[in-house]
């Protein structure tokens, strides 16, 4: 071979792999969450997401528009795979009580762990913007619709008021945000979720 076709099969190169939408999109998010990972949500930025993902700002403009969209993306991702999981769960859980509270606490529990600090920055970053608090309102209600139908059953007269699944929220909230900062270890907070759980039904009706 001689040297000039040697540099023209030298300057072949392979043409770039464009991504489909869906992939695209799936790459975006999972840099979004690195990012706050790595450098919290201050840093997360559309034009800094799209340096560290490779590609133009206008395409990530394209995806979330703004980036309190961007930050809705985030939390309905994580809510959307937390919903998964409980329901993958449910699906090979016991019948009694305890196992639909042990259920419950350790899906909460691990779906935080999981993702770690960056979901409670992601949830910080909501409060501040009336909007986007909507959005965690509505999957919050949905959450607790969700465990309403599963424990309700289990209370006198089948009712559990509303106070006491928010209640329960919290709890869960504090909980494994207490874990995900070390406080306590998670089979911890799984244990006492538990107990609060079953405690709430058991007391429904009673007082």
């Amino acid at each position: 071979m001689s040297s000039t076709e040697n540099s023209k099969s030298v300057a072949v190169t392979r043409p770039r792999v464009r991504l489909s939408r869906e992939d695209r999109h799936q790459q975006l998010v999972s840099m979004a969450w690195a990012i706050i990972r790595q450098e919290g949500t201050e840093a997360l930025t559309l034009g800094y997401l799209a340096e560290r993902s490779g590609v133009t700002k206008p395409v990530v403009y394209d995806h979330f528009g703004t980036r309190s969209g961007l930050l809705a993306v985030l939390y309905q991702e994580y809510d959307q795979r937390h919903n998964e999981q409980m329901d993958a769960a449910l699906a090979q859980s016991g019948e009694t009580l305890t196992d639909k509270a042990a259920l419950i606490a350790a899906s909460y529990v691990d779906c935080v762990l999981h993702q770690g600090r960056e979901v409670g920055d992601v949830m910080a970053a909501l409060t501040g913007t009336p909007e986007l608090e909507k959005i965690k309102r509505e999957c919050e209600v949905l959450f607790v619709e969700k465990c309403r139908k599963m424990l309700s059953p289990f209370a006198e007269h089948g009712v559990i008021s509303p106070a006491s699944f928010w209640g329960m929220l919290g709890a869960a909230e504090a909980l494994s945000f207490a874990a995900g900062r070390g406080d306590i270890d998670a089979d911890e907070a799984k244990h006492e979720l538990l107990k609060t759980i079953v405690s709430m039904v058991e007391r429904a009706g009673k007082s």
